[in-house]
């Protein structure tokens, strides 16, 4: 068992069960960037090998409405979940309301959407983007085929979270695997079987795209779910708190919309369309390596908000910590493959050495990805400042790493360097958003920081200080028998009176024993934790307890009360005679029970 300080190098057991709980949910959240990003690749891989460069040529133009339609699904997932985390313990009857209104928010926009873009392919009316009237046209039908997809594609992106909450895994996975082969089948059909060219091209990613949606749909429309959209359930102010909390997470989003314009635009002026083409065939396999850094985005946010939540400030430090010391590290891995890979994944688009288009993305294969290390840093305390509500932040740092780090370098070193350029401007963007995020931290602080919390410059009114709290970690049930005396004895230092003291450590050592008892054997393939944390602040006793087990909630714990034994469980029964308020919720995997005294 450890008694646990608040964190400030060493790494303590709430570390290692952030730790777990952070790689046990990331292949889910890369499982939602992937989806897309693989859809990406085969059409790039059937649009370089049959339609060819002009076809790459569109699905680059098309690269800013992918941006913007990725900022919106993110913007609407990161907020309802940011409410559901919310509510879910508290306001059940909310969590349905958050869900009606999310998914009503996004068939609004995304029909909206398709409407616009099929207006403007008919009336061509972007014509100003391509002199060429043929690559026009070619783009033109892209955009069409594109465009039956876009709520599918939104509607989609928002089932999988709720699926994700509601632990039903399977059905994402099935959902997935079927879009994945569905997109190649239909390439195949659109592009060779029956030439379709750029509208088949585009079609096949909106096929694809429906039958993920369906997938995840039946499960819902079936009513397994407790979870119902009804107009009943939408209320005003919900949409505008999904808009208030998501919208920073998505603002990098949005911005490099603005910035593949710009970007687009120098590339056409100083390079040509053969740039253009080079670019779409790297960041279209790299859309796969890129689930990575936002999957671990995805994590650490939600994180990041249950941690602010409860005011744990050693959660909140530990999961900045699993990032950068465990996060960063395998994406540096992952970028040195695929630059020791350059050029066979050149040779999957291009084949022809001599062709200047070849050597451009062999460029961007080697270069790119070593921007994706900072990446990592500057999205992951983007997200933790939209969490923490550090709003000059959580605006500054997306709007800088989104679109104004690269944008202005590129406008001096593409004209210099060419494609070499924008690659390196690339890079050099994650070494500006680090610097912000030290500028920031010096800021709040007013000296520089020295270490991870300091970089989070939480205020010192945040959370419980080091003397109004115990935390306690326990793996094994030699080590219950003396959280009693620890909790009784941190009570009555903080002169809480004796009969509360006894009852709330007898009553969470009991707790703690049946997690132990019943949770650890329910599941033996991991090593599981209870982290027990006792907070007196305020003139308010609250006692926490957290495990990793499998849900497990309290009506259910309180079942494990043999009635007829009046001396077993004896703390828990007096524990209850004086408790204020119990709250329970299951989130992200781990049981979560508070009770304020």
């Amino acid at each position: 068992m450890k008694k646990n300080k608040p964190a400030a190098g060493g790494l303590t057991s709430d570390y290692k069960l952030i730790s777990g709980l952070f790689f046990r949910l990331l292949p889910y959240q890369i499982l939602l960037v992937v989806v897309n990003a693989v859809n990406s690749i085969v059409d790039s891989l059937f649009a370089s090998n049959v339609l060819g460069s002009d076809a790459m040529n569109a699905m680059g133009l098309y690269a800013p409405m992918n941006h913007f339609l990725y900022a919106l699904s993110i913007m609407l997932v990161s907020g309802s979940m940011m409410l559901y985390g919310l509510y879910i313990g508290k306001k059940p009857e909310t969590v349905k309301s958050v869900y009606s209104v999310d998914l009503l928010m996004s068939v609004i926009v995304s029909v909206l959407t398709t409407v616009v873009l099929i207006i403007s392919a008919v009336t061509n009316v972007i014509s100003v983007m391509e002199a060429n009237n043929y690559r026009q046209e070619l783009f033109n039908q892209y955009l069409l085929g594109q465009s039956i997809g876009i709520p599918a594609l939104v509607l989609g992106q928002q089932m999988f979270a709720f699926l994700s909450l509601e632990n039903q895994t399977k059905r994402t996975m099935t959902a997935s695997l079927l879009c994945f082969g569905s997109n190649a089948a239909m390439n195949y059909l659109f592009l060779i079987a029956i030439p379709m060219g750029t509208f088949g091209l585009g079609l096949a990613s909106s096929v694809s795209e429906w039958i993920f949606f369906i997938v995840q749909a039946v499960y819902y429309i079936s009513g397994r779910s407790p979870l119902k959209f009804s107009f009943r359930s939408v209320t005003r102010g919900i949409a505008p708190e999904i808009i208030r909390r998501g919208y920073s997470g998505a603002l990098s989003r949005f911005v490099e919309m603005f910035r593949c314009i710009v970007v687009n635009a120098l590339i056409m002026k100083f390079i040509g369309s053969l740039g253009i083409s080079s670019f779409a065939a790297s960041n279209s396999f790299l859309g796969i390596i890129w689930a990575l850094p936002f999957g671990m985005t995805a994590v650490a946010r939600m994180l990041f908000s249950i941690s602010i939540g409860e005011e744990d400030r050693r959660s909140l430090t530990d999961t900045m910590r699993v990032v950068i010391r465990k996060g960063v590290p395998i994406m540096c891995v992952v970028s040195l493959i695929l630059v020791l890979a350059a050029e066979p994944l050149t040779q999957m688009f291009y084949h022809d050495v001599t062709n200047p288009v070849y050597q451009m993305t062999v460029s961007g294969f080697r270069m790119l990805p070593l921007c994706m290390p900072l990446a990592v840093i500057s999205l992951v305390f983007a997200s933790f400042a939209q969490a923490a509500q550090k709003k000059a932040m959580s605006i500054v740092l997306p709007v800088i790493d989104g679109f104004v780090g690269v944008t202005l370098l590129s406008l001096f070193l593409i004209p210099a360097m060419k494609m070499e350029g924008l690659y390196l401007a690339n890079i050099l963007n994650g070494v500006i958003c680090l610097i912000v995020i030290i500028v920031f931290a010096r800021k709040d602080l007013g000296r520089a920081p020295k270490n991870v919390g300091d970089l989070l410059a939480m205020p010192d009114s945040f959370g419980a200080a080091e003397n109004e709290r115990i935390d306690i970690s326990i793996r094994s049930i030699e080590e219950v028998v003396i959280i009693s005396h620890q909790i009784i004895d941190f009570c009555l230092e903080r002169g809480i009176d004796h009969k509360k003291a006894v009852c709330s450590g007898i009553a969470m050592e009991e707790m703690a024993g049946n997690v132990v008892l019943h949770g650890f054997k329910k599941d033996r393939k991991r090593t599981h934790s209870v982290d027990i944390r006792v907070v007196h602040k305020n003139d308010e006793l609250m006692l926490h307890l957290r495990d990793d087990c499998r849900p497990f909630n309290p009506s259910d714990r309180l079942a494990l009360l043999n009635e007829e034994d009046l001396i077993k469980n004896v703390g828990i029964r007096l524990a209850l005679n004086i408790v204020k308020d119990v709250q329970y919720q299951n989130l992200l995997g781990l049981n979560e029970l508070t009770i304020y005294m």
